[in-house]
């Protein structure tokens, strides 16, 4: 069987951690799964977590995949901590829309301009 790749990539810029989908459908329960996992053990190590997630690569989102991203949501304000999410493809943030998330997430449209949006 051949190895599997990550779904997601995490790099470091201060003190955000910018989470990049590899993945460009987040439908799986599997992936989805592992992805919620990796995001919680994120939040687990930090004081404050500042995640961003980065849906530049990703066309497809599952509605299983929503509720990961709300969980998430929860734990990060738990620990008072900062999501946003950027680089949403129109026909996934009409889902946001439509769900009314995109008034749960703070949706930016670029990585640069998220980035510029966590407060110190």
């Amino acid at each position: 069987m051949a190895e599997s790749i990550p779904q997601v990539s995490v790099v470091s810029q201060k003190d955000i951690r910018i989470v990049e989908f590899t993945n460009n459908k987040i439908l799986d329960e599997g992936n989805i799964t592992e992805i919620g996992t990796t995001l919680k053990s994120l939040i687990d190590e930090a004081g404050k977590p500042k995640l961003l997630l980065d849906f530049s690569n990703v066309d497809h989102l599952s509605s299983a995949a929503l509720g990961m991203l709300i969980n998430v949501n929860t734990e990060i304000k738990k620990k008072d901590g900062q999501l946003r999410l950027a680089n949403i493809k129109p026909q996934i943030f009409e889902v946001f829309v439509i769900t009314k998330l995109n008034k749960l997430f703070k949706i930016k449209a670029t990585r640069p301009e998220a980035l510029t949006s966590f407060d110190d």
